[in-house]
């Protein structure tokens, strides 16, 4: 069965950092693209970065660019997501999400999120 858990939310300040973390089981993690959505109350689901398995690109919603770093250690089978220069505009439930295509067929599991709150 996989699982995907989330951790590292909580409340901090405008300005402040967080590091989240989500530990993957029951996949071959380094074959899958890692990604972190988020979603804010009343607003679409929105990708913020994501990170390919082979070679490690990487790619950013404008939004976070420049404070924002994803990576992955596929050792541990875990993802990151560094959050600096955090604002209000952050606020929302952070879900992890791991996909992989291969021919037609398409495998993607979700996390349950973590709580994300910037306010002073």
């Amino acid at each position: 069965q996989v699982q995907l858990v989330e951790s590292g939310g909580g409340l901090v300040q405008p300005g402040g950092s967080l590091r989240l973390s989500c530990a993957a089981s029951g996949l071959t993690f380094s074959v899958y693209t890692m990604n972190w959505y988020r979603q804010a109350p009343g607003k679409e689901r929105e990708l913020v970065a994501a990170m390919s398995n082979i070679g490690g690109s990487t790619n950013y919603a404008d939004s976070v660019k420049g404070r924002f770093t994803i990576s992955r250690d596929n050792a541990k089978n875990t993802v990151y997501l560094q959050m600096n220069s955090l604002k209000p505009e952050d606020t929302a439930v952070y879900l992890c999400n791991a996909q992989w295509k291969f021919l037609s067929k398409e495998f993607s599991y979700w996390g349950q999120g973590t709580q994300v709150t910037v306010s002073s």
